[in-house]
């Protein structure tokens, strides 16, 4: 036969398939996605030690799941609030606990704050993070990492207008505006919906990973773990799958998009040691303008403008 027949599955109509012969196709694409629930708070500590490993996961697998942030509600206020485990029944109590938490993982943090500014709920900061989620998951994200950066190494108080408002700028939104729906009933029905979905994971603590997939069944893993802990369960849930982890982006297209990073986080994500960073970031960063500075002993990188 001259033409190449085909019948179109759209139409149902037979007839001459066009000129092509033949046809490039890519099927690298994951056939299913895992659903993960990253379970979290604003002031959660452990989670802030996990940021270095939770990006290069996302980063190298993402492909793979549709992620799903999901506030936790861990201090509605300090009225008969104890944590027995980390021996806090105070603002005070929580400082030493952090300071535990930054020296084991490097992720710089003061918490100061807890002796003269405490925070009264991380509630509050979660509003808004559902607020702005609403708009847009990613730039919620952005924000939840911003306000971060505040409280543990920078040791603001984001549970107070003024520094929500700022930090709520910086991600490109109106802070007041975006503050000011955050005392709205609608944002406090936004976190408890988040909350329940929280306790029908069986989520108790924080941070919390949850992978699940189309049957509904998953694997939990609770606290801040090593890379090789989340990418093996990832393959218990894609077990006909060989994951293919993405090509690391380079240092100069990673500070441009996170725009601040610890040394740590520098460290986790290339595989290098901390005697390294120096040179490593020398070298990649010879066309960017950055700046080094250094926060209770850890070395961080910024770029300028």
């Amino acid at each position: 036969m001259k033409n190449n027949m085909i019948c179109d599955l759209e139409t149902g109509v037979c007839g001459p398939g066009g000129e092509t012969e033949m046809q490039f196709i890519d099927l690298s694409t994951p056939k299913k996605k895992v659903d993960l629930y990253y379970v979290t708070d604003p002031i959660c500590s452990h989670c802030w030690a996990l940021e270095p490993v939770l990006r290069k996961f996302e980063a190298q697998y993402g492909q793979y799941v549709n992620m799903h942030t999901l506030m936790g509600g861990l201090l509605e206020n300090w009225n008969g609030f104890a944590d027995t485990a980390n021996g806090i029944n105070s603002p005070a109590d929580v400082a030493e606990h952090w300071r535990e938490v930054g020296e084991h993982s490097r992720m710089p943090i003061d918490g100061t704050l807890w002796h003269d500014n405490p925070i009264e709920s991380s509630f509050i900061p979660s509003r808004v993070f559902k607020v702005i989620h609403k708009q847009s998951p990613e730039i919620a994200n952005i924000f939840l990492r911003r306000a971060r950066e505040a409280l543990f190494a920078f040791n603001q108080n984001i549970a107070k207008d003024d520094i929500l408002i700022d930090l709520v700028n910086k991600v490109g939104l109106s802070g007041v505006e975006i503050v000011k729906q955050s005392k709205l009933p609608e944002a406090e029905t936004s976190l408890q919906e988040d909350f329940l979905l929280v306790r029908q994971l069986g989520v108790r603590g924080f941070p919390t990973i949850v992978m699940l997939n189309e049957e509904k069944k998953g694997v939990k893993i609770v606290g801040a773990r090593a890379l090789e802990q989340y990418t093996e369960a990832l393959q218990q849930m894609l077990p006909g799958e060989i994951l293919q982890p993405k090509q690391q982006s380079s240092l100069q297209s990673l500070i441009q998009q996170e725009k601040l990073l610890f040394s740590r986080e520098i460290e986790e994500f290339y595989a290098i040691k901390e005697q390294d960073v120096k040179a490593f970031v020398s070298d990649q960063l010879v066309n960017t303008d950055y700046k080094t500075k250094e926060v209770l002993g850890e070395k961080y990188i910024s770029i300028i403008g």
